[in-house]
């Protein structure tokens, strides 16, 4: 309570921290206001059945429940997170987009503008998609395929309903910019924060409503501590490189080397593997929807249906854990680049002691990349699998407790508190007043 009081007491930073808890209310209360045009009594049909678990307990997970509700922020921040990993991506092997990235501030506005760009596209597509697919029937993603949001069906009415979605996924972006700028932490991951606490409450309802509930409940509470921290012990965990540079003389003055360090993370990909891999696992459930309802599309419907609807399944949890080790060397490849790296030092003087600056750096670097990334990629691995499995042998079923308690859920949860904790922290510092991160 002492250091709520120091955040009290400096009215700059009390500031910043009401403006970004307004911000998240507004966020919160757009994701219940409904879309013109929708029939709301499927969408509490669809609401119903997604708590069994399936793709759309999955699809809701970073929408705070506004996708199955069919509300303003349905489309959640994910288009403007997907667009920024894409951008990523293309800077690996898009000279222009090389270029603007070393251009500092100047390159940066211009990849951000064209991240909106791109998550305006991506936007009118998912959001055209779950038109047309709940609206032909695509309930049955959620286990019934009579349901449909689209009780009248016309172009204007499903423009409207594209438009709408557009606007909010826009509208998000627009608040987690501001939220960055003017309030407290990374405004989308703050955004993404409040969506995945948003379903634990009712997570927490569905153990204690089980049998032997309040027993279940207390289990699970001990197990969860556990889990919180070992995820903050993973992700504070760091290989630190040391680099030394070099004596420089300007003018008629001798500056003496300085001695820093590279930290390479344990967790170098975060949660993105887990993202990426529930997203390769859910392509053919999803395309399962438009295959032929019998002969060969319904038998491979059907293995589908058998194999990766069900979280808990032991193929479902193998290619899982597999697809998450795969991405987390893929996309620490792309987010450290060694040999840029290695490159950057050579250019400012640095070197590592004992490894001479060029190929050898590279080389050096690559070698302590891939021992650390690997317990890395392990821990993300268990971390999405454990939590499923302990909480379906708890409550039973495919619930979808199951997914607001997943590794993705508490990897983001407990990733994001630190940051923003990290940077009230600072900016508590800086006023010699006590943060919650230090010690006495």
């Amino acid at each position: 309570m002492s250091r709520i009081g120091n955040i009290v007491k400096v009215p700059d930073l009390r500031n910043k921290v009401l403006f970004t808890l307004a911000m998240l209310l507004l966020y919160r209360f757009g994701s219940f206001l409904p879309v013109p045009g929708v029939d709301q009594n499927a969408v509490r049909a669809i609401e119903d059945q997604a708590r069994e678990g399936g793709v759309l307990a999955y699809l809701q997970l970073f929408s705070g429940r506004a996708l199955t509700q069919f509300s303003l922020f349905a489309l959640g921040i994910m288009p403007y997170i997907t667009a920024s990993i894409i951008m990523q991506i293309l800077q690996v092997v898009i000279p222009k987009l090389q270029e603007w990235q070393q251009q500092g501030a100047v390159g940066q506005r211009k990849i951000t503008q064209w991240t909106r760009y791109v998550t305006i596209g991506i936007s009118i597509l998912q959001a055209t998609g779950f038109t047309f697919l709940f609206a032909n029937g695509g309930g049955g993603l959620a286990g019934d395929s009579n349901i449909s949001l689209v009780s009248v069906w016309s172009p204007l009415r499903v423009m409207l309903i594209v438009t709408t979605l557009t606007a909010g996924s826009a509208l998000l972006m627009w608040m987690g910019e501001l939220i960055t700028n003017r309030g407290v932490g990374n405004g989308m991951s703050l955004i993404i924060f409040a969506s995945v606490v948003s379903g634990m409450p009712a997570a927490f309802t569905a153990i204690y409503g089980s049998e032997n509930g309040t027993a279940k409940l207390a289990i699970f509470l001990a197990i969860f501590v556990l889990m919180i921290g070992f995820i903050v012990f993973v992700e504070q965990g760091q290989r630190r490189i040391p680099v030394q540079f070099a004596k420089r003389v300007v003018g008629r003055k001798q500056y003496a080397g300085q001695s820093t360090y590279i930290p390479l993370k344990v967790n170098q990909a975060g949660v993105i593997p887990i993202i990426f891999a529930s997203a390769v696992l859910n392509l053919p459930v999803l395309i399962s929807q438009i295959l032929p309802s019998d002969g060969w599309g319904a038998s491979v419907s059907s293995w589908i249906n058998d194999n990766l609807v069900n979280t808990i399944n032991p193929i479902y949890l193998t290619f899982l854990g597999l697809l998450i080790v795969g991405f987390a060397y893929f996309y620490t490849a792309i987010s450290f680049d060694p040999v840029q790296q290695a490159d950057n030092l050579r250019k400012q003087g640095g070197f590592i002691p004992g490894i001479r600056p060029g190929p050898q750096t590279e080389t050096y670097l690559t070698k302590v990349l891939n021992r650390i990334t690997l317990p890395g990629a392990l821990f993300i691995a268990m971390l999405a699998v454990l939590p499923t499995i302990i909480v379906s042998a708890l409550v039973g079923g495919n619930s979808n407790a199951a997914f607001a308690f997943g590794g993705a859920s508490l990897l983001i949860a407990v990733g994001v508190a630190l940051e923003t904790m990290k940077q009230v922290d600072s900016q508590l510092m800086m006023r010699n007043y006590e943060g919650f991160l230090s010690s006495k």
